[in-house]
């Protein structure tokens, strides 16, 4: 028992390991009780249900933002809600791009929430490699934190330049390997990933791919190259592997479950692409801006008060912009 006991208080990645188990134990939790009992059985997700199951999940990551604002004090507090609030707006503008993946595949409304529940275990453990990886990276070589505020620059460039561009579902390369070297079928199976059927030169039953594979498929991909931005994007605000990894999955799994809400109106947000441009390029350069004043670090504050103002002022943007552009459009 004392054995047990002093391996839970042992630190891996900066804190103990029952920290880490706490927090796995409540997302399999919560992901057991949202798929083995909210949603037992495919059916179409409303917009109330998609808003009142969205904001339990918020709730569930401001309440632990607020442990973690009081148990390791207000620099790791404001550090975890300005992750939380950059990763549940980048993760917003995924959205838009699962909204086309499933147009693409025809996947009906009833087997969406299954292949997004799907898709969240793989985040979960996509993203504890990635910041596992970049946390050994950046405490071997810190100027790899120059490398990632140079990259948020570029992209946050490149995301306002081409926000008007949309994300082309079948000219993804992984897409076109899939079809050429796997028994893909275009016809739809229900809730299915694989089916039997007979081989067309053969005849012989043959194992092949649903669509809502395939849409699992592209949207992991997705989930890859959102990444790919976002996890250096909140290492350049703090680098504490804790704060960094639980604030991701909180903003993504409120978001997943907000999907069918805003999947109806991705339209109107389509302004809020210029306001995460702007923060990836202040989170980038906020580290160049600490050393040319001789700081350590631009104070966590500031941090949060930037981010949650430029997030609140495009959401509003878009709002009002698309209001005027069609005066029937909801408010």
């Amino acid at each position: 028992m004392e054995h047990l006991h002093s391996w839970l208080l042992t630190d891996w990645l900066s804190k103990p390991i029952w920290m880490w188990l706490a927090f796995l134990a409540i997302v399999l939790a919560l992901l057991a009780f949202d798929l083995g009992v909210l949603h037992r059985k495919s059916r179409e997700i409303e917009v109330t249900e998609s808003l009142v199951l969205s904001a339990g999940y918020i709730g569930l990551g401001l309440v632990f933002g607020a442990w973690v604002w009081w148990y390791f004090g207000s620099a790791s507090g404001m550090a975890y809600f300005t992750g939380f609030a950059l990763e549940k707006a980048l993760a917003m503008d995924n959205v838009f791009v699962i909204a086309m993946i499933f147009s693409f595949f025809a996947v009906p409304r009833q087997y969406q929430h299954r292949v997004l529940l799907w898709g969240i275990l793989g985040v979960i453990v996509l993203r504890a490699i990635m910041i596992g990886l970049g946390t050994t990276i950046v405490s071997q070589f810190n100027w790899v934190l120059y490398v990632f505020a140079v990259f948020l620059i570029f992209t946050g460039i490149k995301m306002l330049v081409f926000a008007d561009k949309e994300y082309e579902v079948g000219n993804n390369p992984v897409l076109k390997l899939m079809r050429r070297y796997f028994n893909v079928t275009d016809q739809p199976h229900g809730e299915r990933f694989f089916v039997k059927l007979p081989h067309p030169k053969t005849g012989k039953l043959t194992t092949f791919m649903t669509p809502l594979f395939l849409a699992l498929v592209m949207i992991e991909i997705a989930d890859l190259i959102f990444a790919v931005d976002s996890v250096p994007a909140i290492f350049a605000i703090t680098t504490d592997p804790f704060i960094v990894y639980t604030s991701n999955i909180f903003a993504i799994l409120g978001l997943r479950a907000l999907y069918f809400a805003l999947a109806a109106m991705v339209n109107r947000f389509h302004y809020l692409k210029y306001a995460l441009g702007i923060i990836l390029i202040f989170i980038g350069s906020k580290i160049f801006v600490a050393d040319w004043l001789g700081l350590d670090k631009v104070p966590p504050y500031i941090s949060l008060t930037v981010t949650f103002s430029l997030l609140l002022g495009g959401v509003l943007y878009s709002l009002w912009k698309t209001k005027q552009a069609d005066p029937n459009a909801l408010a």
